[in-house]
């Protein structure tokens, strides 16, 4: 079962830069944000936590990244809205169920959950990542 909106992405060439900017919008304490290298996604990511939900910037951690790929293509910008749930695999098989595809099978993502991502050709043109329990 879907509970909430767990995050928001937004992809960024400069991470400091971007974390200025939205520290600053968001007038968030330096203490609350978190900052990982996550090398399945070949990412450096922070989240910024917001009420019950966070913003997490993206940059890329080589040329090879899928987050330098989407950077060269749109610039900086939103990148997907993941979903919490309760039970990644009972998601995973209701969304086959409905003939919707993941990019992949579930695996360990940023801060040890697990997580998958659905094709944005078929979820109008958005891409939305299910994140679930630690791994």
């Amino acid at each position: 079962m879907i509970t909430k909106i767990d995050h928001i992405a937004i992809a960024v060439q400069n991470l400091e830069s971007a974390l200025e900017t939205f520290s600053n919008v968001l007038g968030c304490a330096p203490g609350s944000i978190t900052i990982e290298n996550v090398p399945s996604e070949k990412v450096r990511v922070a989240f910024i936590p917001v009420g019950e939900t966070k913003i997490e910037l993206l940059q890329p951690l080589g040329d090879d990244s899928p987050i330098s790929k989407f950077l060269v293509k749109n610039g900086d910008g939103m990148h997907h809205i993941a979903l919490q749930s309760t039970d990644i695999d009972e998601e995973t098989a209701r969304i086959a169920a409905l003939n919707i595809t993941t990019l992949g099978a579930p695996k360990q993502g940023a801060g040890g959950k697990r997580i998958v991502f659905l094709h944005p050709k078929e979820t109008n043109r958005v891409l939305l990542e299910f994140t679930g329990k630690h791994a």
